[in-house]
């Protein structure tokens, strides 16, 4: 399946799902390849300041891995294309209207946003309210064809 491009559709069919779990963003520098499967990561980047690494607060703190900050995870369960284009652009600008930062992941089959733990409900509304412009008549123009 190649997934979906088309950004009226994406939006219609978004169907957030807020995850268990609180999760920090962390950088280790040493060696980590023995590590890895430990820290069993979400998710890695490598940076020039490091490996980061997405992963529980339980195993960062167990680790006295340094991180600042707690989120929460929500999966956007439409099967997006990697070729699409907008998705990222229009559910991190709802969340900014409302003063919630957003950590957005895309993997090959579905996109993730990584909010504030305090936030992630009303992350989760709004996301909702995006899939369903008519509870949200200002949501009309982000690229809906209601």
């Amino acid at each position: 399946m190649s997934g979906e491009t088309d950004l009226g559709n994406l939006l219609n069919n978004l169907n957030p799902l807020l995850f268990d779990g609180d999760y920090v963003f962390c950088t280790v520098t040493n060696s980590v390849s023995e590590s890895l499967s430990r820290l069993r990561p979400l998710a890695s980047f490598s940076e020039a300041e490091g490996l980061s690494l997405l992963i529980s607060q339980e195993r960062a703190d167990a680790e006295g891995l340094d991180y600042k900050g707690v989120f929460k995870g929500i999966t956007l369960r439409v099967h997006s294309s990697l070729d699409a284009v907008g998705l990222t652009a229009a559910v991190s600008s709802c969340l900014a209207e409302r003063g919630i930062p957003a950590n957005v992941i895309a993997a090959r089959y579905h996109d993730h946003v990584f909010v504030p733990r305090d936030k992630a409900t009303e992350a989760l509304e709004h996301l909702q309210a995006l899939a369903d412009p008519d509870s949200d008549p200002t949501l009309t123009q982000r690229g809906h064809s209601k």
